[in-house]
């Protein structure tokens, strides 16, 4: 929590479930974590991990069915989002908290033009007539970098290129002033020249707006450069929280030191290979009772077969869900 401020968005203990023909999918197993004002929160982990489940679940994106919340809360502006009806969930979505998919070329509807898609929301969430959302929409455009912005609101998505798409969606995302933004791996599909322009766009951007980021992404590289905190997630559930210079500092888990070590030097100093974590995430057919991490870490004990970990708050600000301790390389817990 950034300086003790009140959270704008608080989640506690998420759970959300699929129901397919193999069975039951435990996505997302009791989830809780805050957002402060102003804070830039990084999702990191592997692919699934539960990172775009957990937020989608938090703001209803999901189909339901085959997804279903079995528990908790979502609590953004003193209201519970979970309770909301369809119609207040749409206008939440839609004003208070944007959100930019991974894909802006399957996010972005290929028949309607850039300035109709950025012109929409305006209108229906903010009331303006068309005139003003078409001034507001050449605003936006230029706000997020868009040269020419004008007679670009005429074009077509596939008249953009990839970069260009994404500032798009991102104009759209912040076209009714949202006091939230996800970005779910916003910059994955670019290279790495345009994934540099759109963060220091986003750095811009939360300065002169002020609002909260949540971003999802796999690459902890990116996150060490934007985010005050970062929330590690493996088989659904978090397993590490920090502020960021903490958590790369001394990072408590296993895992999380795992996906730093896959990290190649910048330095060029170093020698061996580049380390992978062996094995795969789990099915998670169940909801877990053991460790969901103990098949493929390195500091496995006969506890972890048996408990699922709680999380523990150490000092600065850091939670770890892990019956090892880093510190003594011990058992935290005799079990």
């Amino acid at each position: 929590m950034l300086d003790g401020a009140a959270p704008i968005l608080d989640v506690s203990d998420l759970k959300t479930v699929f129901t397919t023909r193999t069975g039951e999918v435990h996505a997302v197993n009791s989830v809780s974590f805050d957002l402060a004002p102003g804070e830039l929160l990084g999702v990191v982990g592997e692919s699934g991990s539960g990172k775009s489940v957990t937020m989608m679940s938090l703001i209803g994106l999901l189909p339901m069915p085959p997804a279903e919340i079995r528990g908790g809360t979502v609590m953004f502006e003193g209201r519970d989002i979970l309770s909301m009806s369809p119609d207040e969930l749409r206008d939440i979505r839609g004003s208070r908290i944007g959100f930019v998919f991974q894909d802006p070329m399957t996010s972005l509807n290929p028949t309607f033009s850039v300035g109709f898609q950025l012109m929409e929301p305006l209108r229906k969430h903010m009331g303006m007539n068309k005139k003003q959302a078409r001034a507001r929409a050449v605003e936006l455009l230029e706000l997020v970098g868009i040269p020419d912005a004008l007679p670009r609101l005429s074009d077509f998505p596939h008249q953009f290129s990839g970069g260009m798409r994404q500032r798009v969606m991102i104009a759209i995302a912040l076209a009714c002033d949202p006091k939230v933004l996800i970005a779910d791996e916003p910059t994955t599909a670019l290279d790495v020249t345009i994934q540099a322009q759109i963060l220091e766009l986003v750095r811009e951007l939360r300065h002169k707006l002020g609002m909260a980021i949540i971003w999802i992404t796999h690459d902890l590289g990116v996150i060490a450069g934007i985010a005050d905190r970062v929330m590690v997630m493996y088989g659904g559930q978090i397993v590490e929280q920090a502020p960021v210079r903490e958590l790369f500092a001394r990072p408590q888990h296993p895992y999380t030191r795992a996906l730093l070590e896959t990290l190649p030097s910048v330095t060029g100093e170093r020698t061996e290979r580049l380390k992978t974590i062996e094995g795969q995430p789990p099915a998670m057919r169940e909801h877990p009772v053991a460790c969901p991490f103990r098949a493929r870490c390195v500091k496995a004990m006969d506890i972890c077969a048996r408990k699922n970990p709680p999380i523990v708050t150490l000092a600065g600000e850091h939670d770890v869900a892990c019956f090892w301790d880093a510190k003594t390389g011990e058992a935290r817990h005799a079990g």
